[in-house]
């Protein structure tokens, strides 16, 4: 499938992550990214990443990025196994000034080819929403995934899912849990 933003993406290669300007830029992306989408959610301070988060990814062959043709990079999105034939898709970023082009579209499309390619059943995502309120960007998001087919299939709890994040919550949360199939 060809991209639709014009972007180009793709999977960085684990030498990538010793370059430091790119993991830093990378980290910074991100938290800017979901410090907008997710503000309410996190105390203040709190970072989604660190560049020792991003290097490792980058290291272990799960994160793919998209770049324009003048080689700047406008999104990235994580991408691992979480069983023998299921992946799970992750931080995925758009840089604000490429929302709306169709970046997000061709990363999460990616992450299904690159999954398929790898012979899985399914790909699945965790969405954070909170408990006793309707997040905005959260809303919209619930509907951008499930008109790309990922249906809900369970909630889990922060604290169990992700321990180490739990404590950095501004307000109580859950994630559910959304799948869609690769047939």
């Amino acid at each position: 499938m060809a991209p639709e933003s014009g972007t180009a993406v793709g999977l960085l290669d684990a030498a990538a992550s010793r370059d430091t300007g790119l993991v830093a830029a990378l980290a910074d992306l991100i938290n800017a990214v979901y410090g907008d989408a997710e503000r309410g959610l996190w105390r203040d301070g709190a970072q989604r990443t660190t560049a020792a988060d991003v290097a490792g990814l980058i290291a272990a062959g799960q994160l793919a990025v998209a770049t324009r043709p003048d080689g700047r990079i406008v999104g990235s999105i994580h991408v691992q196994r979480v069983s023998d034939d299921t992946t799970e898709l992750g931080t995925l970023v758009a840089a604000p000034d490429e929302r709306g082009t169709g970046v997000g579209r061709d990363l999460v499309a990616f992450a299904e080819d690159h999954s398929r390619d790898q012979g899985m059943r399914a790909i699945q995502l965790e969405l954070l929403v909170p408990r006793d309120w309707r997040h905005p960007s959260k809303e919209f998001l619930r509907a951008w995934y499930e008109r790309r087919g990922y249906h809900l299939i369970g909630t889990r709890r922060m604290e169990d899912a992700h321990p180490h994040l739990a404590p950095l919550l501004a307000t109580p949360t859950y994630l559910e849990l959304r799948e869609k199939a690769l047939a």
